[in-house]
């Protein structure tokens, strides 16, 4: 497998054009953001000059601001019998900046813990729904109203919360997860359905399901054209001290007709003893069920149906980690993104040798490793989607400590290459947002993904309008 290394260096905006600097930048509330970096670039004391291309470095290796010029190449790492070499190939660019404009929703968040933009009142237009330390509420598009849909459901935090029309009337139907006690992995954790009133800004009523302990995410996930199960995933085995002992438990609910009977569980894997995060996607686009990429400290997975039954693959070579999401490149091809190692500092994307139209069940090869940034402090954010007009999907991807220069942040990068394997970056939000989770909607119709974060210690929901060039 090939591996590309990568820190972030500084780039112009574009062909001709002056950079900007963040300090010319209006306020948040309403910030155009335009700087880029360069990434997919060799890293390493000997490594930062190539033959004769300038990556103009400061002191500590971080890259300078936009104001200098980067070089047009990419240090891609071959393993095998011969020594490290370094081969020089010439990066392309987007014809026009991304340009993103900020809007805070909310700035008394409690913590943030989990969003998703789904229509919760049926007009056509995506809303956010969050789970918040002791409430789950929704904000109505495009006024943005806070509406609660539950509040002190446990004892201890919530922690997470699917959303989305599985019985195709417009309207989302809503699960959370709460009683999050990490250290607790025997009785913490809960699951509840919420069961909506005619007015959905009232409150709606909570049925409890089974649960394993340390409930931690959940999505609904398609498994046929009209039929959804919701997945749960816990962060412990039950019992488990320090990540050992019996396997973390990861169950698909099957929705009865009353929904407020017992709901029957599958068992989907147990394989893992301490997992982060899940993706439902489309890794083979010929059927209409859902995969699902899954990632723990142990590794990562992927589980499809077949036949109706549900069957995993390891992901061979991708390393434990704490968030994953699909990503297709240009012409289809295959990635996966992942923050490493759990909570970890480093973003990498992992290209593969497969499209989407490779039957359920093929084997999946990844044929390189690409660093696109090594300067995050406790990564917790992944999203990946059209956002630009470039081939391929762009990520969104950001962190919730104070990384090696002290801040926290939401960026954006982009493939400059069709094999992905070079890439370009901008800030999002610099230091304005200790990203707790990021998710992607066109919020506004006009036929862009906007970017939604949710801020820990900012404590904060922010909109990331796209201006971009269509």
């Amino acid at each position: 497998m090939t591996e590309i290394a990568g820190n972030g260096v500084a780039a112009p905006r574009g062909r001709g054009e002056p950079p900007v600097a963040a300090d010319q930048l209006p306020e948040p509330e309403d910030r155009r953001i335009m700087s880029r970096n360069r990434v997919g670039v060799m890293s390493g004391q000997d490594e930062r000059f190539a033959g004769n291309e300038q990556a103009h470095w400061c002191e500590g290796g971080r890259p300078m601001c936009a104001a200098r010029r980067c070089g047009g190449w990419a240090g891609v790492m071959v393993w095998g019998v011969l020594p490290l070499v370094a081969e020089v190939v010439p990066a392309t660019t987007t014809a026009a900046p991304p340009v993103f404009e900020s809007q805070t929703i909310d700035d008394q968040l409690e913590i943030g813990y989990g969003l998703v933009p789904a229509d919760v009142d049926g007009d056509g237009r995506p809303d956010i729904v969050l789970a918040d330390k002791t409430r789950f509420v929704w904000y109505r598009n495009p006024d943005w109203k806070k509406f609660v849909l539950a509040e002190r459901l446990t004892v201890h935090d919530n922690v997470c919360v699917a959303a989305r029309d599985i019985d195709g009337d417009g309207k989302a139907e809503l699960a959370v997860g709460a009683n999050w006690n990490p250290s607790d992995t025997v009785d913490s954790g809960s699951v509840h359905y919420l069961v909506a009133p005619a007015d959905r800004t009232q409150p709606w009523q909570a049925v409890k399901l089974h649960h394993e302990p340390t409930v931690h995410r959940m999505h609904w996930v398609q498994v046929d054209r009209q039929q959804y199960v919701l997945v749960v995933s816990p962060l412990h085995g039950r019992g488990n001290r320090n990540g050992e002992g019996a396997g973390a438990r990861l169950l698909a609910y099957s929705i009865p007709k009353d929904v407020r009977q017992p709901w029957p569980t599958t068992l989907l894997d147990d394989s893992m003893h301490m997992t982060h995060n899940l993706d439902p996607c489309q890794w083979y686009a010929g059927t209409p069920a859902e995969e699902l990429l899954y990632i723990g400290r142990e590794g990562a997975l992927l589980l499809y149906l077949d036949n109706g039954k549900w069957k995993k693959m390891v992901l061979e070579r991708v390393e434990g980690g704490g968030e994953i999401r699909m990503v297709v490149l240009a012409g289809g091809r295959r990635a996966v993104a992942t923050i490493e190692p759990m909570h970890g500092d480093r973003l990498v994307l992992y290209v593969s040798d497969q499209r989407g139209d490779a039957a359920p069940g093929t084997p999946v090869s990844f044929v390189e490793r690409v660093l696109l940034d090594d300067n995050f402090q406790g990564g917790h954010a992944i999203a990946a989607g059209d956002l630009v007009a470039n081939p391929g999907q762009e990520i969104v991807a950001g962190w919730r400590l104070p990384n090696r220069d002290g801040k926290v942040g939401l960026k954006l990068y982009w493939a400059v290459d069709p094999d992905g394997r070079q890439w370009e970056s901008c800030w999002l939000d610099e230091n304005g947002m200790a990203t707790e989770d990021a998710r992607l909607a066109d919020l506004d119709g006009d036929g862009r993904l906007d970017v939604i974060a949710a801020g820990r210690a900012t404590k904060n929901l922010k909109i990331y309008w796209n201006r971009s060039q269509p």
